[in-house]
């Protein structure tokens, strides 16, 4: 993977504000949002790079499937 580019970007604060909340509503961080608004201007006005990477995902990996972790049944009813 490529090392992401680190820009300053100066805000009203009014703006930052309505990013971070509506970051936080959709379970991202305010950088996340930020970039997703960017993409999503570009994809609309057509001047997405066709290179441009995808969003790296961030947080927790997915729960693997080979049933070593949960330790036991298929059901999840609390019945054994």
């Amino acid at each position: 993977m490529t090392e992401r580019k680190k820009i300053l970007l100066r805000l009203d604060p009014a703006v930052h504000d309505a990013i971070t909340r509506w970051a936080g509503d959709e379970l991202r961080s305010t950088n996340a949002q930020i970039e997703f608004l960017l993409r999503r201007a570009l994809a609309g006005a057509g001047r997405l790079p066709g290179e441009a990477g995808r969003i790296p995902k961030r947080g927790r990996p997915p729960k693997a499937d080979d049933g070593a972790a949960g330790g036991g049944t298929e059901s999840d009813d609390g019945e054994e």
